[in-house]
């Protein structure tokens, strides 16, 4: 069962979604301190149902990424870096962007999205079960949905270039997805695409925006660093298979 008691050394729970998508058992154990042997081994009793877990090593914890590696044939899949930026004063909405909330499936929005980095991809075992759709399967499971919220860009002919997928989390706007067509890439439309999310959040009362990415996506990272985002977190994800 899920419990969201961040005081608890371990949230774990069932990956219902993943397990359906990928035809086996899967599961995700958030650590969100150092574990005692005594939470070690209630844990790795809790991975037996399972033949496939993800465990998140929140803060990159020495202690447990050694509990991990020494009990365990986890691989080190991720390192999962996590930004914010504080929302203050007022905003410019970028004229050529637009935003929309429960929109209708849209397959030029599915073409833009070509993401390079992703653990479904480099994981061999999650990239033969369909890793590599996973993020279009995410934009069609986002589309018509009255907590997802789409930023547009879009060419003169009205083609999309570009968009960021969103959605709101009490006081925070969170980033799900964000891409740019390739022929438009470093055109300043990633920036127009935050910079209207800034607005639109504002304009809710939101504290704050919150993304993460992978530490080798590099491009992404020196991205949020460029639109005023400050790293908070890094978090080390493992991946534990027993097929």
């Amino acid at each position: 069962m899920k419990n969201n008691n961040i005081d608890c050394p371990v949230t774990f729970y069932a990956l219902q979604w993943d397990t359906n998508y990928f035809g086996i058992n899967c599961a995700k154990a958030i650590l969100h301190k150092p574990l005692t042997l005594f939470d070690w081994d209630e844990l790795k009793d809790k991975f037996k149902a399972y033949q496939f877990i993800s465990i998140e090593n929140r803060n990159s914890e020495p202690n447990n990424a050694q509990l991990i590696a020494k009990h365990t044939s986890a691989f080190l899949a991720d390192v999962n870096i996590q930004f914010t930026k504080k929302i203050e004063g007022s905003y410019k909405w970028p004229e050529q962007i637009e935003i929309h909330n429960m929109l209708e499936r849209n397959d030029q929005i599915i073409d833009v999205a070509d993401f390079q980095f992703s653990k479904f991809i480099e994981d061999p075992e999650l990239a033969k079960r369909g890793g590599t759709q996973v993020y279009h399967q995410w934009l069609i499971n986002s589309f018509g949905k009255p907590d997802k919220y789409f930023a547009l860009s879009k060419t003169a002919n009205g083609q999309v270039n570009g968009f960021l997928l969103h959605s709101y989390l009490k006081n925070s706007c969170v980033i799900e997805l964000i891409a740019v067509a390739r022929n438009d890439a470093k055109s300043g439309i990633g920036t127009s695409l935050f910079r209207a999310i800034e607005y639109a959040a504002y304009e809710r009362g939101c504290d704050e925006i919150r993304v993460g990415t992978q530490v080798r996506n590099i491009g992404a990272i020196n991205f949020y660093h460029k639109v005023g985002c400050i790293q908070v977190a890094c978090h080390q994800i493992y991946h534990l298979w027993k097929l």
